[in-house]
C-alpha cells in the first residue's frame, strides 16, 4: 500500500541530494570511458608486439598492465552500480516518506570506495607505463 504523493518538498529535497550523485554518475562514465581506452591500447600494442617481439617481459609487462586496468574498469563499473543504486533508493524512499540518511550514506561510501579502488589501479598501471616508457627509451 503506497502512503499518500510526496509532497513537492520532499521531491525537491530528494532532487537537491540526489546533485552530488548525478555528477558522480557522470564522471564515472567519463572515467571508465577512459580507462577503456587505455586498456584498447595495451591490446592494440600486445597484438602489435606478437607479430615483432616474442619478449616474454614485454609479454608478462602487458598482461600485468592489462589486468590492473581491467580490475580499474570493474571497481570504477561497481561504484557506478552503488550510485545508480544510491539514486533509487533516495527517489524510491521519498516516495514512502521514510528516513534514508543510513542507506544513501553507506551506498554514497561503497560508491566512493569503489571509486578509490579504480583510481588505486589506474595508478598502479600508470607507473607500469612509466616503467616501459623508461626501458624502452
Amino acid at each position: 500500500m503506497l502512503p499518500s504523493n510526496p509532497t513537492i518538498t520532499q521531491l525537491a529535497t530528494v532532487i537537491s541530494q540526489a546533485t552530488a550523485p548525478a555528477f558522480l554518475l557522470g564522471a564515472l562514465a567519463a572515467f571508465i570511458a577512459i580507462l577503456i581506452s587505455r586498456l584498447n591500447r595495451i591490446i592494440d600494442r600486445g597484438v602489435s608486439s606478437e607479430a615483432n617481439v616474442n619478449d616474454l617481459k614485454d609479454k608478462l609487462r602487458l598482461k600485468a598492465r592489462a589486468e590492473l586496468i581491467s580490475r580499474a574498469i570493474m571497481w570504477a563499473v561497481a561504484s557506478s552500480i552503488a550510485t545508480a543504486l544510491l539514486l533509487i533508493v533516495a527517489f524510491g524512499i521519498a516516495f514512502f516518506n521514510l528516513p534514508h540518511e543510513y542507506g544513501v550514506g553507506l551506498l554514497f561510501v561503497v560508491a566512493l570506495g569503489a571509486f578509490t579502488l579504480s583510481l588505486i589501479n589506474l595508478a598502479r598501471e600508470v607507473q607500469l607505463a612509466v616503467m616501459d616508457f623508461e626501458h624502452f627509451g
